[in-house]
Parts: C-alpha cells; sequence; structure tokens
C-alpha cells in the first residue's frame, strides 16, 4: 500500500501543483470569490420568493399584492442573471495584478471587450438595448475567455512600452488613463475583428459558438453522474497525499457546477422543471458532508466512540468545525494524509454519498436542489431544507449516518492502535 502510494503521489503531485500554480486557474477561482457572495445575496430575495409555507406566503401576498415576487426578484436578477460581469471584473483584476499592470485598466479592457462581443438587440418599438442573458449563466464562458485574453493583450502592449508616457508633473491618476489608451485600443480592434468574423459564420456571434461548441458540452459532461465520481476519486486522492484537492478541483469545477446552479436557480424563480441534479449544490451539500469526502460521520465517532485520549480530544477539537463543513482538522489531526487504512474510506465515501444523492434525484425521491446558493459552511440538514425541502434533509440525515457507518471499522482500527500505544501495549515506531 505504500509503495502504490509513493507512486500516485508521484504521478499526480506534479499534475496538482501545475494547476495550483496556474495563473488563469487562480485568475478563475478569484473571479467567482468575488462574485460568490453577490450570488448568495440574489440567492437569498430569490429565497424570500419561494419559502415553502403556505401561510408566509398569503401574508406576503395580502399585504404586498399578488406581485409581491417582482419586489425581491429584482435583487436576484441583477445577481445571478448578470454574474458574468462579477466574474470578468475578478479574473481580470487577479490577471493585472499578477503581470504587474494597472488592475483598474485591466478591468476595463475586459469589459469593454465582453461588451464588443454582445450582440445589440432592438426590440419591436425600436429600443436598443444588450441581452441580459448573454450576463448570466450563457455567457459564463464567454466572460472567462474574454477577460483573459483582453488582459493577455493589454499586457504585451504594455510591456513592450508602446504607451503614451506623460511627464512626471502630470498627476498619477491622468497618467495612468493615457498609459492604457493604446493598450485599450488594441483590445478594441482585436475584438471587433473577433466580432466581424463571427458575423459571417453560421453561429452569427461569438457568444453562440462558445455556447454550443464548448460550454453546452462541458455542462453536459459536468452534469454526468460518471465525470463527478472521477471529480470526486481525484479530490480525495488530492487531499491523500496533503495537497489541497478541494481548491485544485474548486478552479476548475467551479465555473461548470455554478452555471449548472443558475440554470436551476432561473427555473425555480420562473416555475418551471429544475434541469441540472448535479450543480454547486448538489457537490457542496450532499457529497461534501462535514466537509472533503464526506467526514462528519468520522467527527461523530471521535465523540462517541472514541477510547484513546487522542481521539476524543480530536473529537472535541473537529466536531464544532466539521458542523460548518471544515474538516482540515481531522485530515490531519487523525492523519488522513498519508494514512493507506484511513484512505479506504476517505476515497470511497464521496463516491457512495454521490451514488446515493443522485438517485434519491434522479428517481424522484428527493426534489434537484433549487438552485440557491448558500454559503459552503451552512450545516447540514438546513442546507437540505433550504435547497430539496424536508425530502433533502431527511437525505442529509441519512447521508450522516451512512457517514459514520463507512468510517466507523477503520476509524476503529486507529483508536485502537492508539489506546494500546497510550496504555504501553505497544511501542511508538
Amino acid at each position: 500500500m505504500n509503495k502504490m502510494m509513493d507512486k500516485l503521489q508521484e504521478k499526480l503531485g506534479p499534475i496538482a501543483y501545475k494547476l495550483d500554480s496556474n495563473r488563469y486557474l487562480s485568475a478563475i477561482k478569484t473571479g467567482f470569490f468575488v462574485a460568490m457572495p453577490l450570488l448568495i445575496i440574489g440567492s437569498i430575495f430569490l429565497l424570500i420568493t419561494q419559502l415553502p409555507f403556505d401561510p408566509y406566503l398569503n401574508m406576503m401576498e395580502s399585504i404586498l399584492g399578488k406581485d409581491w415576487m417582482s419586489l425581491f426578484l429584482k435583487v436576484n436578477d441583477m445577481t445571478m442573471n448578470v454574474m458574468t460581469i462579477f466574474v470578468i471584473l475578478g479574473i481580470a483584476k487577479e490577471l493585472g495584478k499578477h503581470y504587474h499592470v494597472d488592475e483598474a485598466s485591466s478591468q476595463a479592457a475586459a469589459i469593454l471587450a465582453f461588451f464588443i462581443l454582445t450582440p445589440i438587440i432592438t426590440s419591436e418599438g425600436g429600443e436598443t438595448g444588450l441581452p441580459i442573458g448573454n450576463f448570466g449563466a450563457s455567457g459564463l464562458f464567454v466572460g472567462m475567455i474574454t477577460a483573459i485574453l483582453a488582459v493577455e493583450i493589454f499586457r504585451l502592449v504594455v510591456q513592450r512600452g508602446w504607451v503614451i508616457k506623460m511627464p512626471d508633473s502630470v498627476p498619477s491618476n491622468v497618467a495612468t488613463s493615457f498609459s492604457a489608451l493604446v493598450p485599450g485600443v488594441f483590445v478594441a480592434v482585436i475584438f471587433n475583428l473577433i466580432r466581424i468574423g463571427f458575423s459571417f459564420t453560421s453561429f452569427e456571434t461569438a457568444h453562440n459558438f462558445i455556447f454550443e461548441v464548448l460550454q453546452t458540452p462541458l455542462l453536459a459532461l459536468g452534469s454526468s453522474l460518471p465525470a463527478t465520481i472521477i471529480v470526486l476519486l481525484f479530490e480525495a486522492l488530492l487531499w491523500s497525499f496533503g495537497i489541497h484537492g478541494s481548491n485544485i478541483i474548486g478552479a476548475v469545477m467551479t465555473p461548470i457546477w455554478t452555471a449548472l446552479a443558475v440554470e436551476n436557480a432561473s427555473a425555480f424563480a420562473n416555475g418551471e422543471v429544475l434541469p441540472n441534479i448535479v450543480n454547486a449544490q448538489f457537490y457542496g451539500n450532499f457529497i461534501k458532508l462535514g466537509g472533503s469526502s464526506a467526514t462528519i460521520g468520522l467527527a461523530i465517532a471521535c465523540v462517541l466512540m472514541a477510547k484513546s485520549t487522542q481521539f476524543k480530544t480530536l473529537g472535541k477539537l473537529s466536531i464544532a468545525p466539521a458542523i460548518f463543513n471544515i474538516n482540515e482538522p481531522l485530515i490531519f489531526g487523525i492523519p488522513i494524509v498519508l494514512n493507506p487504512i484511513m484512505l479506504i474510506p476517505f476515497i470511497a465515501a464521496p463516491v457512495i454519498m454521490c451514488i446515493i444523492a443522485y438517485t434519491a434525484m434522479a428517481t424522484g425521491l428527493v426534489p434537484i436542489t433549487n438552485g440557491i446558493l448558500l454559503p459552503w459552511t451552512m450545516p447540514a440538514v438546513v442546507s437540505g431544507f433550504i435547497l430539496s425541502g424536508w425530502r433533502g434533509a431527511v437525505l442529509q440525515i441519512v447521508q450522516i449516518v451512512l457517514s459514520f457507518a463507512i468510517y466507523y471499522p477503520f476509524f476503529k482500527m486507529e483508536d485502537r492502535r492508539a489506546y494500546d500505544v497510550e496504555m504501553g501495549n505497544e511501542q511508538v515506531k
């Protein structure tokens, strides 16, 4: 087992470190960190209109009128339905910081590029505007690609010195504006040529091309059960070697799973059938119970069943964080890292949780998650109720019990060994 783990670490380690240090993945991750608080705010206002409690809904209608939901859904529209704008700003700021070019100018160039690629629509009355649908989940991949490419063009021009340099006597904010002028022209010209090029194709716009050729296949793949299981296995293996698997997986999968969640939220707000079983809520709230690899059962075992002082103490330290889906105390305290015994349940638990939750939702036993974005620290049962009603809460309770059953035999072996060492029955190696 040790030889096998050494081989895996030798193969996976370099890949993981490259992914974790990749500037584009890091920028995308930062972009979603920027957007996430706003998406959660939008979800709160969506939840206000959708609480499954008839007396509350009737009361709100009697006070605010039949159209009362629209008073709150405006906030949801201006967060979830324009999320791409926030992601672009975050990505451009992070890349500008990485290249040591003006961050605000980088953000402005990225937004300009995205707007150039976005088609203008005209209503029957002659009014013109930008389609808000392109700013939500459907435009997400266009936004990410545009932000990266725009900042790359911007910094290449700056690094070559093709900028207007003002005298030292000119205020710095004025000088910065002029220095961004030439790079901004390059961005505008290149993206306008891209727009013109797509207008001569059957796709007509870059948005249509990216959505049909890239985004739709990736979303279909990311929402499938086999792909999700592969992702979970890779995440657990990375954690097993002390590499933060959640960060690495999140950088790659967050755009896909968040887009799927926003699609569900939009359908939920409109009273339509929810399209995606796998999404950000499915992954975060029905698989990662207690943290990565569903270690909530392990924390409970430490609290209730430990005989050794080591694991009794660890249980007291880890149970509160586990309730809020934080499990680093367990991963490094058991430890699970580089532990062949604990590696078995640590890899098996998330896969089992995934299959059970997916089956329950696919068969209709439990409603598909409604797309409301919750903080990742939201405790189980509460999150299950908000996302999938009382049946979601019951499913999480079943999963907690199952997590305990999966981890307990392996925990017992570790606890017995620690107890024997404390009692002097085994020499510490």
